[in-house]
């Protein structure tokens, strides 16, 4: 196969291994890892980490197809889905899968795979990304990951939801709330959107245990308790 057509072939994969080389031109291993080698050595593809190249630069994209399953949330989310301004220092992928390496550079960007257990592996979906699909969080599971691993401060998430009420579906977030069955999670959320109108203490009050947490994991343990979602309110809003 002429190496242009093998180059245009390459284009439709955001990532590509060895094996794909070789499904391509039907040539065997040494070929193909030679032939890489070759391509690599005159920058028409690059190297993201051991056996994965690829020829696009976008850093999103890239993320997006390194390990599956897996699909792009917290901080990296909330800004495609347009709820914040912020511009993210770097993209989280959350996976089922272990993956030895969880933190690589592209592009300048950091990229964080998090490994999340399969029980709260759910609220994605497909999107269409410079002409490829990629996985990407809805909104309402980029808030619940990004305070289940304590990726961005609560008192953002509050502002986030405070700022974005015609944007956030309430009783998507509830449900999954629900589904996650984790009481932290529960309790903060639910004091969130009470403060915020939406009074739906009914829903959780089975998770509403009498042991107080901080409303915000990040701030020192210091305020005022709610009784009713038994938090420690430690920041202002």
């Amino acid at each position: 196969m002429k190496r242009i057509n093998l180059l245009k072939k390459l284009e439709n994969y955001p990532v590509f291994t060895n094996k794909t080389v070789r499904d391509i031109t039907g040539k065997g291993h040494n070929y193909t890892k030679l032939l890489i080698h070759r391509l690599k050595k005159e920058g028409l593809v690059h190297e993201i980490e051991k056996n994965k190249y690829g020829m696009h630069k976008d850093s999103l994209l890239v993320a997006s197809n390194l390990i599956w399953p897996s699909y792009l949330s917290c901080w990296t989310a909330l800004r495609f889905h347009n709820l914040t301004e912020q511009i993210p220092t770097g993209i989280f992928v959350i996976t089922t899968r272990s993956k030895k390496k969880r933190r690589l550079k592209f592009e300048n960007t950091d990229i964080t795979f998090i490994k999340i257990n399969k029980k709260y592996f759910f609220g994605y979906k497909k999107e269409i990304y410079a002409g490829f699909t990629i996985f990407i969080a809805e909104p309402e599971k980029a808030l619940i990951d990004s305070a289940l691993f304590k990726k961005i401060s609560f008192s953002e998430l509050f502002d986030i939801l405070k700022n974005n009420k015609e944007k956030i579906n309430t009783n998507i977030l509830i449900s999954y709330l629900l589904k996650t069955r984790k009481k932290s999670l529960i309790k903060r959320f639910g004091f969130a959107l009470d403060e915020l109108g939406l009074d739906c203490f009914s829903k959780f009050s089975k998770f509403i245990d009498n042991k107080y947490l901080l409303l915000d994991y990040a701030l020192i343990k210091t305020g005022n308790k709610d009784e009713k979602w038994k938090v420690i309110k430690n920041f202002k809003y």
